[in-house]
Order: C-alpha cells, then structure tokens, then sequence
C-alpha cells in the first residue's frame, strides 16, 4: 500500500491515477488527522507527503513517523512546493528518503517510487526464461528491461509464474485473477494474455497456450 497525503485535489488525483495505472494500490488523504486513523504500519510500503497541510504539516507529520518504532522503517518521499535547496535539506535530515519539487514530470516521479520500494523488497523473486517477477515490489524485468503492466497484468503473470510448467485453466485463472468465472468472460483472459506477451517482447513466448484448456509458463 502507498500513502499518500496531499490536500491538493488535482496533484492527489494525480497522482493517485499514475500510481495506479502502474500496478501500485494507494489510499489518499488530505490532512494527518486522515492519514494517522488508517494507517496500516504492516501493510505500508511508502508514504508519499506534502509539507504544506492544514493542521499539522508534513514535517511534523514525518518526525511522528520517525519516532514510532513501528513506522520508523516505512519510506517517505516529500513532494512539495518549497523547491529550495535549505527545504529539501531540512526535509531530508528529518528522515525523508526522498524529496520531489512540484511540479515535477510524471515518469520521474514514478521512477523515484521504483527505487525507493526496491530499496525495501524482500528477496523473493520468480525467474522464467528471462522474466523475474519481485512479488513484494509488483516489479518486472524481460530481458534485463523493466516492464509496467497493469495491476490485472501481474497478478495473471504472477499466478502463471508460481505454478510455471503446469497448464492453468481459463476458468482457473478468471477465478483466481478477477474473483469470477464462467462463460464468455473467459475471453478476459485471453486479451490479457495477449497484453502481457506484447509487453513482454521476445520474453513473451514464455507463456505457451495450451489450445482449448488455459496456459502455461514454460520453465
């Protein structure tokens, strides 16, 4: 789970969307009175934080964070509008890992939450044929290159991975990936799979369909 706090609408939707579109689930809140009722120390991976909040900032927000051995270990990137060197300084010193000047670019801003929950992923990793999947950090590399697929997109690829060289039912896969089955929705199946082995380049053809039954990843 990413948190993040950011009373800004349009900047939280934003960035909520992007982190959403690359396969990450967030919660979003706009003050620390939100954020400290639901947070989950046992299911947080990173904390994304404004400076400039109502009530009490993010600075004081992060030093609470900071000073409970539960969330102490929990990664905090700062996104704010105070660009300037001392800010960035005085954010980091309080602990931030990371601190990102608004506006900021998109593809840089994702790229800084990739290195920042690699920094923490546990070991855990499936390798077939020249795909390896880290289930704790929902990344994945072909051939070396990372590769953003959708949320259904890894779980499909991740549940293929686990159970590499045995052929996996359609109707398994609907059940296990979407939390249904039956019928015509098996086509959902099929157009994912066509998506992963498009994104997945030469690596792709690590997946073999078995006609008339499901899939497989070849081991």
């Amino acid at each position: 789970m990413i948190y993040v706090v950011e009373d800004d609408k349009s900047i939280r939707e934003l960035v909520a969307y992007a982190l959403g579109s690359a396969g990450y689930e967030t919660e979003s809140f706009t003050s620390s009175g939100e954020f400290f009722a639901a947070l989950d120390a046992g299911r947080a991976r990173l904390v994304l934080l404004d400076i400039m909040l109502p009530g009490e900032d993010g600075l004081a927000i992060l030093r609470r964070l900071r000073e409970s051995p539960e969330t102490a270990g929990i990664p905090v990137m700062i996104m704010s509008a105070l660009g300037t060197e001392l800010d960035k300084v005085r954010g980091l010193d309080l602990g931030a890992d990371d601190y990102i000047a608004k506006p900021f670019g998109i593809m840089e801003f994702l790229a800084r939450v990739r290195a920042l929950l690699r920094r923490g992923e546990p070991r855990e990793q499936l390798a077939v044929r020249g795909v390896v999947l880290y289930p704790a950090g929902r990344r994945v590399e072909a051939a070396g290159t990372e590769v953003q697929l959708t949320a259904k997109e890894f779980d499909l690829l991740e549940y293929l991975m686990r159970r590499a060289g045995t052929v996996v039912r359609r109707e398994e896969l609907l059940e296990a990936v979407w939390g249904y089955s039956g019928g015509e929705e098996t086509r959902t199946v099929d157009v994912h799979i066509r998506s992963l082995r498009l994104k997945l380049g030469e690596s792709g053809a690590m997946i073999r369909t078995v006609r008339g039954v499901g899939y497989m990843a070849e081991a």
